[in-house]
């Protein structure tokens, strides 16, 4: 059975990327796989000093930093296990909870092989909540995924209508038929909204997306708008009353960037919906 990777830090948003996690995996059938990753900068909270005080240092001086960096290191082994008992009974006996050390990105590469969606939080643990900084490895799980991610909102809402921003990019046709093609979002009510003037390819491209979801099943309002992207789509997201936002990791004209500076960012960290992001 495929599964949805639900990434976990413990931070606030947690409770909800379980709540995405369990809600995907029952549109698709699938099981929950949570994954906790310990990186090396966290179990050397207190820092590892023993590389910067020099050859002099004497032998308990040594000794001591040892035993404080397996101190640091067995406190965030039993804080992993605390967030995924935490994760367990949320989510119930059929979830699997795995911990693993190293690199979030590379841990997910390695589990994505026999998962169907990954579903990471806004923000993580240490995110600067004040200035709305997005999580540090939303950005490098994005980049690196080859499944598509489902960036989980503060509040969980089970989605009932979602909005594609379409450029008539690679990626963006990619959401389109993975929409069509998978049960993730069947029988919702679809919204596509391309931004820039009418007339050219993006327009014929647009209508033909259209005419591909609704050839699915899917009841498709397709629209072309001026403006500037993040302004119009946020905007869209609020007028259609939209509880999902579906679009390309990377652009194709003005979407071109991912993440820092991008429409992309710009989107995740204003809107308040989840956001489904295909690369």
């Amino acid at each position: 059975m495929s599964t949805v990777l639900a990434c976990t830090d413990g931070s606030l948003y947690a409770p909800s990327i379980y709540q995405h996690a369990a809600w995907a995996a029952g549109r698709i059938d699938a099981g929950v796989h949570v994954l906790h990753v310990i990186e090396r900068d966290e179990h050397l909270a207190g820092g590892d000093l023993s590389g910067t005080i020099g050859f002099d240092a004497n032998a308990e001086l040594l000794d001591e930093l040892a035993k404080l960096d397996e101190s640091h290191a067995r406190v965030a082994r039993l804080r992993g296990k605390a967030i995924l008992d935490d994760a367990g009974k949320q989510l119930g006996d059929k979830a699997t909870l795995t911990q693993r050390h190293g690199s979030v990105v590379e841990t997910v590469e390695n589990f994505e092989k026999d998962a169907a969606i990954v579903v990471i939080g806004k923000r993580g643990e240490h995110a600067d909540f004040s200035k709305g900084h997005l999580g540090s490895n939303l950005e490098r799980v994005v980049r690196s995924a080859s499944i598509p991610v489902l960036v989980a909102a503060r509040e969980f809402k089970a989605p009932s209508r979602f909005l594609i921003a379409f450029d008539g990019g690679s990626s963006a046709l990619k959401a389109v038929h993975h929409v069509a093609t998978d049960p993730l979002l069947r029988g919702m009510e679809c919204h596509l909204v391309a931004v820039g003037k009418p007339g050219g390819e993006l327009e014929r491209s647009l209508k033909a997306a259209a005419a591909g979801l609704q050839g699915a099943g899917f009841a498709v309002t397709a629209d072309l708008l001026p403006g500037e992207p993040e302004e119009v789509i946020a905007a869209e997201l609020g007028k259609r009353s939209a509880d999902l936002l579906v679009m390309g990791a990377y652009g194709h004209s003005r979407v071109r960037q991912l993440i820092l500076g991008s429409t992309t960012t710009s989107l995740i960290r204003t809107c308040q919906v989840p956001v489904l992001l295909f690369r």
